[in-house]
């Protein structure tokens, strides 16, 4: 019976612990996703449609949020220095403080009239009524062809003015010609006067 070389019987150690950690890591993910599906229809049936404006926000540790203590009691002691996604909004005449979902934060900017679905102090969802529209982020290719049409008004505008200002000269042109050929007539009648004196004489 063949013995194996110690490189190799290392390597399929390696491969083993590695498919180990991968099996264990995928089971830890997936009752995380189950959890967290499992809280978000928890907070989906207990949420409320509700519409705010938006002072501001901004991301800052879960500590400095202005958050009631209960809030932070009930949250992990590992989190709590965390950054999180937090709007400053006005309900009626009362100033809050809440916590957004991440794709909402990015969609919602200050000085917007927000209708959004609430559950506690959590922004799931949000709808603009009033307010800024976001910006649209464009990719490296549309600002290249962006900068390509600029370009190209550019060009066309500069022709416009070219054509422009030869049809003008065009037009001065012949104003000049003709007085000039007006200006000729009396000296040629001049001549003539002379000739005939000169005849008389």
């Amino acid at each position: 019976m063949a013995l194996i070389s110690t490189p190799v019987l290392v390597l399929l150690i390696v491969l083993a612990v590695l498919l180990v950690a991968v099996v264990v890591l995928y089971i830890i993910a997936s009752k995380a996703q189950k959890k967290s599906d499992e809280q978000r229809e928890l907070m989906e049936g207990q949420s409320q449609i509700m519409s705010f404006y938006v002072i501001d926000k901004a991301r800052v540790k879960l500590s400095e949020a202005g958050f009631p203590k209960i809030v932070l009691e009930q949250t992990p002691k590992y989190l709590r220095r965390s950054k999180v996604p937090i709007l400053k909004v006005k309900v009626g005449q009362r100033v809050m403080t809440l916590m957004a979902d991440q794709e909402v934060y990015n969609t919602i900017l200050p000085k917007q009239e927000v209708k959004a679905k609430v559950s506690g102090i959590y922004v799931l969802s949000a709808k603009r009524l009033r307010g800024p529209l976001p910006e649209k982020k464009l990719t490296k290719k549309e600002k290249k062809a962006l900068a390509k049409e600029e370009k190209q008004k550019q060009k066309e505008k500069e022709a416009k003015l070219q054509e422009k200002a030869l049809a003008k000269n065009n037009t001065s042109a012949p104003k000049e010609n003709l007085g000039s050929t007006a200006g000729n007539k009396p000296s040629k009648k001049k001549n003539n006067n002379s000739s005939k004196k000169k005849k008389k004489k």
